[in-house]
């Protein structure tokens, strides 16, 4: 598993370490590669998440499943690739909501959202790692607890954060999100192909909605444009 964590999460999730479920995630990880499958992310990259969005600076978290499980492609951050890897189609699909919902929006040339992340935008998997060319393969080993206390530790602990759910899986992610806190919920369908034919993701503005009522926390607004 990856080093240390960033300070200010480091504060906030240490606990979780110590606990058993964490000793046996370790443990999968372990045997996992010992028995010859490649994982992803690559390790310096698992908390790339964390790393990133310091816990004292998370303004908005958007919650995805898992990492993608292609070469280069995951590098710790939910829907972003690393650089000179094509967008994905779910990524495609962002990218076309931000043009009809942010004025002046233009089509990056990169699926890396490291830029996001820099600002205060919490690009968190449920799961941080799979094995390779297999997804779900690292599903309910421990990382959804793991990131469940994230959530709930972000959730109780400040006061007006944006938790953007695309889809089924991320929306049952809000019963962890302490509602008394003054946190903006937006929901909708996840920006995948198979989930946007169906409707209610193209034109539900998650970004406009979101710089609005960061403008009305008083806090920056994400500069979306990559």
């Amino acid at each position: 598993m990856a080093g240390e964590l960033e300070p200010s999460w480091k504060k906030a999730l240490d606990e979780e370490f110590q606990k058993p479920y964490m000793v046996e995630l370790k443990n999968f990880l372990k045997q996992e590669k010992e028995a010859g499958h490649t994982i992803y992310p690559r390790n310096a990259d698992i908390f790339n998440a964390f790393n990133t969005t310091p816990f004292d600076d998370v303004k908005v978290v958007i919650i995805g499943q898992d990492p993608y499980h292609g070469p280069n492609q995951a590098h710790g951050l939910s829907f972003s690739v690393q650089k000179g890897v094509p967008a994905p189609p779910s990524l495609r699909n962002i990218y076309k909501e931000l043009s009809t919902d942010i004025p002046g929006f233009t089509t990056p040339q990169t699926g890396d959202l490291t830029k996001w992340a820099q600002q205060g935008v919490l690009l968190l998997n449920a799961t941080l790692t799979v094995r390779s060319a297999t997804a779900g393969s690292h599903q309910k080993k421990g990382w959804e607890k793991f990131t469940d206390a994230a959530i709930k530790k972000l959730s109780d602990e400040k006061k007006g954060l944006v938790f953007i759910l695309w889809g089924a899986y991320a929306q049952s992610k809000s019963v962890l999100i302490n509602e008394h806190n003054n946190h903006l919920i937006i929901k909708s369908t996840h920006p995948s192909p198979l989930a946007v034919s169906h409707g209610g993701f193209f034109g539900s503005k998650p970004f406009s909605k979101t710089n609005d009522f960061l403008i009305k926390q008083g806090k920056q607004p994400i500069d979306w444009q990559l």
